[in-house]
């Protein structure tokens, strides 16, 4: 029998003798006062001789931590994730039931304590134990105190020893949700709309990206995962919505790597009589207004690095970043051979489709994409790879769209909409041709949203943020895993 083994057996053993003496090992209900976090909070700055004064009576409850036995007294630590609180217990002094519990208890188990609230001599607010409670009994030991859970791989499909184990995980999910409270705050004070589109869509669009499939059984229909809320989003535009957004989950049937999930959560939003360069203005003033009120200030901290948040960011056109930092001639990417030709010397992957747009985007990718840290916006991208972007006036082959970059990481896609309902048309008839050729992820033709289109959008500007790189960036993680609770993993045998 392993030591893991052995110490499951032994916990199951204080279970029974539980049991047996009648004590509930797995109560329904625990009335407490505070967890430990709330008890430092409201009572942590008592003096030992106040609380003489005005005895402070509490039940508190709280994950066991660490159990400590001095002669007839034991000393037990009890946490609720975020802040511990020592539990003071003299067994001589305990009834019959809390002497059973004190007996059986173990690290991992759930506590519930009575009792008064005290200062030891060396200063520790503690609460002196007269009644125990055992609320949920452990039958598996924790990852070891003193070096936490190490193992990645583990910490990853078990995110519940991850979150005790690990304090700074607790801290990058509280990061993760300040960012969503604070971008809700942000949208709403300025008169946009939180709305809810489907999820399940008969056409999957909105983005070029290979989409989930399923079935629903009733109608009979096959049914995609959406990859993008867009084309739903402005149909509400359509429909007299001029300022909306959505905070939801999209979900691309893709490769995982560190900046890859394929369920991954985006905010989305549409803004009538605004084109590409109002969004980049908003996106600046969201950034700083979020780091300045979790972070502190307006900058980041990424890879040791410090990058400044500081308005207005840097606008390189596609071809200016791709000339810049592959020390290309800016002539030479006007044409598509011999974009070709510099990836095929530099050993980069090609593209399926051969168009100007996509030969220009993956020597982009290949030569820009790793040296844009501090926050870029990389403007004017082709049309072939924009099909939902209005053209750029004066240059036919380029459309109003930005890319934002932070750390290396795209982190936000924005469009001047397309709204003339011929045009996108076209666009989607470009795409269907594209997929004729075997490019899986062009965009499918959507005659619904043709249909809406033709009902009139007004000029519009769009803008996608990924929220998942937005905690990577506020919480300095190099891994998408590391900031979603549980990331899609390999099945264990």
């Amino acid at each position: 029998m392993s030591e893991l083994d052995e110490q499951i057996a032994h916990r199951k053993a204080k279970l029974a003798a539980l049991r047996e003496a009648g004590v509930d090992p797995y109560p329904r209900l625990f009335e407490h006062d505070l967890e430990p976090a709330g008890v430092h909070q409201r009572y942590g700055d008592k003096t030992a001789e106040e609380l003489v004064a005005e005895p402070v009576r509490l039940r508190v409850p709280g994950r066991v931590q660490a159990i400590r036995e001095h002669g007839k007294t034991v000393f037990v630590d009890i946490s609720d994730g975020s802040a511990k609180l020592q539990v003071l217990i003299r067994a001589h002094k305990l009834a019959e039931d809390s002497t059973r519990v004190l007996a059986n208890l173990d690290l991992g188990d759930y506590l519930g304590v009575s009792g008064a609230l005290m200062v030891t001599r060396t200063g520790e607010l503690t609460l002196a134990g007269e009644q125990l409670q055992m609320l949920a009994k452990a039958l598996r030991p924790l990852p070891e105190k003193y070096h936490g859970l190490a193992d990645v791989e583990v910490r990853y499909r078990q995110r519940y020893l991850d979150l005790i184990s690990n304090p700074e995980s607790r801290q990058v999910f509280e990061v993760r949700a300040a960012l969503l409270r604070g971008m809700r705050a942000f949208f709403d004070s300025r008169g946009f709309l939180e709305v809810e589109t489907p999820m399940m869509q008969a056409l999957a669009g909105g983005a070029a990206a290979r989409p989930f499939t399923t079935h629903h059984n009733a109608l009979d229909l096959d049914l995609y995962l959406r990859v993008a809320p867009e084309l739903f989003l402005k149909r509400l535009v359509v429909g007299g919505l001029h300022k909306v957004y959505e905070i939801n989950r999209n979900f691309r049937n893709e490769g995982i790597s560190t900046q890859h999930n394929p369920e991954f959560t985006m905010l989305e939003l549409y803004w009538a009589y605004a084109d590409y360069r109002d969004i980049m203005t908003l996106v600046e003033e969201m950034f700083v207004s979020l780091a300045e009120s979790i972070l502190g200030e307006a900058a980041l901290s990424w890879k040791g690095e410090r990058l400044d948040l500081a308005a207005p960011w840097p606008r390189l056109t596609m071809v200016e970043a791709t000339a810049k930092y592959g020390e290309i001639d800016p002539a030479k990417l006007g044409d598509a051979a011999a974009i070709a030709e510099e990836l095929e010397r530099r050993g980069a992957e090609m593209p399926r489709a051969r168009d100007w747009g996509h030969l220009l985007l993956a020597l982009f990718e290949e030569v820009a994409e790793p040296h844009l840290n501090a926050p870029t916006f990389i403007i004017d991208h082709p049309v072939e790879i924009s099909p939902l972007a209005k053209q750029k006036p004066g240059d036919p082959r380029l459309t109003e769209r930005f890319e934002l970059y932070v750390g290396g990481m795209e982190l936000a896609n924005a469009f001047s909409e397309l709204n003339d309902p011929q045009v996108q048309a076209e666009r989607f008839r470009q795409q269907l041709a594209a997929r004729e050729q075997g490019d899986d992820e062009a965009h499918r033709f959507d005659a619904d949203y043709i249909l809406a289109l033709e009902h009139g959008m007004p000029p519009a500007g769009g803008l996608g943020v990924g929220i998942d790189r937005m905690a990577m960036l506020f919480t300095d993680r190099a891994s998408i895993r590391d900031v979603i609770l549980f990331p899609l993993l390999r099945p264990q045998a």
